[in-house]
């Protein structure tokens, strides 16, 4: 059942089997699992997971890097992420606590070599004390060098192991093997029980079922054995028994509950697991044991409760999608996959027609028989579907080529799922997988998919309302923000605004140039409070104040004080900070005044970096009447003024005086040919030091 390809080593994935076996016993642990990177991409693959968790962890068998989970956090963070039960679980990782609900404990560990990232070593317990212990700490580290070793080994050699589509599944060690007398005698003590008994293999199959088992549940032992319990009773084919068998599998700990075997009988089963299977004692009991019995019938449907922990962990996935783009790439690299599809579009009502907005699986060329015009009249499966409100399953090709002739050639396919993706009745668009080879749709996974359409209808409604909002954002920063500042001679400038990566994309920096006569010009920086399009209107309000301000000859303490005293009359919440510098090209002199803005920093040619000191004033908007005091200082030849806004400098983790001191340290330390380079230098330093908190706007001066 292993698929995790490639080689390195007899049996590829396999190869890492008698480390990872040696390293659960080390540390007595109850599972373990393995996720690599495959080249060229930011997912996680599972390559390797203990037997009886392959089927339960399938949801997770691919992880985006910046999905939030203790693997790739190892990865991303190369540390190792302790985990010490359930409820920090919840806390750190809801979304993996949402499907996971178990009692369990776990590492991750960053599987590294020098600057080579690898993947993460996952391993799990039932229990375990509040902390890792030191020994434990240092195993799981070695197990992480070593398995390393052995992947760069194998890449080496030219057979490098890369993760398939399914795990490869670790063995067990071997049990003890009983002698033929010993097998006897372990049926004659099991029918001897008065209670029932039957033993579980990894995957929940029926192996042994005593005589008085078969009695209390009903069927003879041939129609029991080799089949999982709910597909051979009915009455357990509830999404609560066999929520209880996979708790047992995932916490390796004994559960019980009670089911009510019609019409009126109440069982008991206790469930005792081990990484081999499951031991099931089952005996007649009078009341629920603490365990909720479902209502008569209310298992009625054809629903696992592996589907539905997948249907819930691609919900809470699709909550956290924000794009269009997002909820395709997320149906793509987990959807798809889930479902063993090859193929996949997505297509979305555009006005009168549906437009594709992303594909996988098709030569571009054959889809243009689905970018189509007109849901009204429909002349394609997706337009049919999209109208009728009704998905349509086509197991393979003959019947889809009676209705739409030439469609499976030209599409390459045999078999497709058409799921019309529609809110509150309103189409949205539709979604297609399909299959290279004929693929029969049983009851259950038509339920599945039908229900994963509502649930990508309300993703990609509520991501088409998230872009549409983006746009807006980006056009009215655009408008507001100058595309291109004026040329002035003997003056070279470079400009850069970048917007945070959370929240909303508009915020409230700016910058300006604005030339006065031959040989003067202003230059301006600010920031407005908030990131909204009320603090990106006020930004507009500001810089038109600080033109007609400076276009009037006032000093620059004079254009901070119109404009404050401006945004205070006008009533706003908001304050702003600014920074306003006079430019003499003729006498090489800046004038300077702040409203509470980060101080400006000097390079001289040499790489000398002064920090400006300049008495800032108030923010604006806040009282009417402030005064703004103001600094000369000289500009030698080559030398470049920085000014910046605090997005440039603050991080959640480091003061902002050394922040300050650190950009300053940059600046001084940069080597270029341009301040258009050295734009770009300051802002790859400041990505580097983590994730944006806040916009940054960055105005470089240089007086030639």
């Amino acid at each position: 059942m292993g698929d995790a390809r490639g080689t390195g080593g007899e049996g590829g994935a396999a190869a890492l089997d008698p480390l990872l076996i040696r390293t659960l016993q080390e540390v007595g642990a109850a599972a373990t699992t393995v996720y690599l990177l495959r080249p060229g991409e930011e997912v996680l693959w599972l390559a390797v997971a203990s037997r009886h968790l392959a089927e339960v962890l399938q949801p997770w068998g691919r992880v985006a890097l910046t999905t939030p989970t203790p693997g790739t956090d190892a990865v991303v963070g190369n540390e190792l992420i302790w985990v010490n039960g359930q409820e920090e679980l919840a806390r750190r990782y809801p979304r993996v606590a949402l499907t996971l609900p178990y009692r369990f404990a776990l590492a991750a560990a960053p599987i590294t070599a020098g600057e080579r990232r690898w993947g993460a070593l996952v391993v799990l317990w039932s229990s375990h004390p509040p902390r890792l212990t030191r020994r434990e700490r240092a195993r799981i580290g070695e197990a992480c060098t070593h398995i390393a070793e052995l992947l760069q080994r194998a890449e080496e050699s030219g057979r490098p192991i890369v993760p398939g589509a399914h795990p490869h599944q670790l063995p067990e060690p071997e049990a003890r093997s009983a002698g033929p007398a010993e097998a006897i005698a372990a049926v004659d003590f099991a029918e001897r029980l008065p209670q029932g008994a039957f033993a579980l293999d990894v995957v929940g199959r029926m192996m042994f079922v005593n005589g008085t088992a078969a009695e209390l549940l009903g069927r003879p032992r041939a129609e029991l054995l080799g089949r999982m319990p709910w597909e051979a009773l009915p009455w357990l084919d509830d999404p609560i028994y066999e929520d209880r068998y996979r708790a047992a599998v995932f916490s390796q700990q004994p559960v019980t509950f009670t089911a009510r075997r019609p019409p009126d009988r109440l069982l008991e089963f206790e469930l005792y697991p081990d990484s081999r299977g499951m031991s099931v004692c089952v005996t007649p009991t009078t009341s629920g044991g603490g365990e909720p019995i479902p209502d008569d019938g209310a298992a009625g449907g054809p629903s696992r409760v592996g589907a539905i922990y997948q249907l819930m962990h691609l919900a809470v996935t699709l909550a956290e999608a924000a794009s269009v783009r997002d909820v395709f790439d997320l149906i793509a690299e987990q959807i798809g996959p889930a479902f063993g599809a090859q193929g996949l579009v997505l297509l979305l009502t555009e006005g009168s027609r549906l437009r594709i907005v992303g594909q996988r699986g098709y030569d571009p060329g054959a889809l243009d028989v689905l970018d189509v015009t007109s849901p009204q009249a429909p002349t394609t499966p997706s337009q049919y579907v999209l109208v009728n409100g009704v998905p349509a399953f086509f197991s393979s090709p003959e019947p889809l080529e009676r209705i739409y002739p030439g469609i499976t050639r030209i599409t390459g396919k045999s078999a497709w799922a058409y799921l019309p993706l529609k809110v509150s009745g309103r189409p949205v668009g539709c979604c297609i997988l399909s299959y290279t080879e004929p693929h029969f749709f049983p009851e259950e996974e038509r339920t599945l998919l039908t229900s994963l359409a509502g649930l990508l209808a309300q993703a990609l409604d509520r991501a088409r309302h998230f872009d549409a909002k983006q746009e807006l954002a980006h056009s009215l920063q655009e408008s507001l923000l100058p595309t291109v500042l004026p040329t002035v001679d003997g003056l070279e400038v470079a400009a850069r605004y970048v917007p945070a990566t959370t929240g909303l994309d508009i915020g409230g920096d700016f910058y300006d140039l604005i030339p006065l006569d031959a040989t003067t010009s202003a230059a301006v920086i600010g920031d407005v409070q908030g990131h909204n399009v009320t603090a990106a209107a006020l930004m507009g309000q500001v810089r038109t104040a600080v033109h007609a301000f400076a276009a009037a000859g006032a000093p620059p303490g004079r254009v901070l004080a119109h404009t404050n005293r401006l945004l205070t009359d006008l009533g706003r919440d908001l304050f702003t900070s600014c920074l306003y510098v006079h430019l003499d090209l003729k006498t090489r002199t800046a004038c300077l005044a702040s409203a509470g803005h980060p101080a400006p920093l000097l390079r001289r040619a040499r790489g000398r970096v002064d920090t400006l000191e300049i008495e800032p004033g108030l923010l604006l908007g806040i009282e009417p009447d402030v005064e703004y005091p103001t600094v000369e200082v000289s500009l030698p030849p080559d030398a470049v003024l920085t000014l910046y806004t605090d997005g440039l400098v603050e991080t959640s983790d480091t003061d902002l005086d050394d922040s300050i001191a650190h950009l300053a340290g940059a600046l001084a330390e940069a080597r270029y040919d341009s301040i258009e380079e050295l734009a770009d230098i300051l802002l790859g330093d400041r990505r580097r030091a983590g994730p944006l908190g806040d916009d940054i706007a960055l105005l470089l001066l240089n007086v030639r």
